[in-house]
């Protein structure tokens, strides 16, 4: 009797489904950026022991596909370093250059300032409206 008692407690480790850890993400859009056919949003995906932020992007390099690029940023430290890039690009034609990506500022009469993402192959552009959108949801973390 006690070996039967004994046995169908070690079932459950047997098996291995007896203490299995549930793994629960969660995917978060904190704003987008710009809807539509070109857009831009940005994302905090939470697993379960670290957060991490996301931008994500239509590649504008690819116009005969809807190409998706994802910019990871590992916490919101990197995260505040893309910031840090929209704020210390004061003249045409500045580039910061990190070590994944960069922005480029550029301003022309009719458009106005606009700034030039590049990550791998992909590129997006952001007007002012959208950096002002992008930034100040960054800053609120």
């Amino acid at each position: 009797m006690k070996r039967i008692l004994l046995f169908t407690l070690f079932i459950p480790f047997v098996g291995g489904s007896g203490f299995a850890r549930a793994t629960t993400s969660s995917e978060m859009t904190l704003a987008d950026v710009r809807t539509g056919k070109w857009p831009i949003s940005l994302e905090k995906w939470s697993g379960h022991r670290d957060t991490s932020f996301v931008l994500l992007f239509r590649d504008q390099g690819v116009m005969m596909e809807e190409v998706m690029d994802t910019l990871p940023f590992k916490d919101l430290r990197q995260l505040r370093y893309l910031d840090s890039a929209f704020s210390m690009l004061k003249n045409d034609g500045d580039i910061a250059n990190f070590d994944r990506f960069s922005v480029k500022r550029t301003t022309t009469r009719i458009y106005g300032t606009s700034y030039l993402l590049r990550y791998q192959e992909g590129a997006t552009e952001f007007k002012q409206p959208e950096v002002a959108i992008l930034r100040g949801t960054i800053k609120k973390l």
